[in-house]
């Protein structure tokens, strides 16, 4: 997630570098917002993946020998 969170910073200061008027430039409208939304889409995935080398699933597999 911390990952997510730079590449969000990252868009937004790419936004906030654009020279144009009112940020109307490349940066400010077109790759600032992308890079954004990728930020997005790393923190949706960060959210909803599901980590299969959980302690809770090795756990479960162990043999106890009585």
């Amino acid at each position: 997630m911390l990952s997510g969170v730079a590449v969000l910073v990252f868009g937004f200061i790419l936004m906030s570098l654009d020279k144009a008027d009112y940020g109307f430039g490349f940066l400010g409208i077109t790759l600032g917002p992308l890079v954004v939304m990728a930020g997005f889409g790393i923190q949706f995935w960060a959210i909803l993946h599901k980590d299969t080398s959980s302690t809770a699933s090795k756990n479960s597999t162990i043999n106890i020998k009585k």
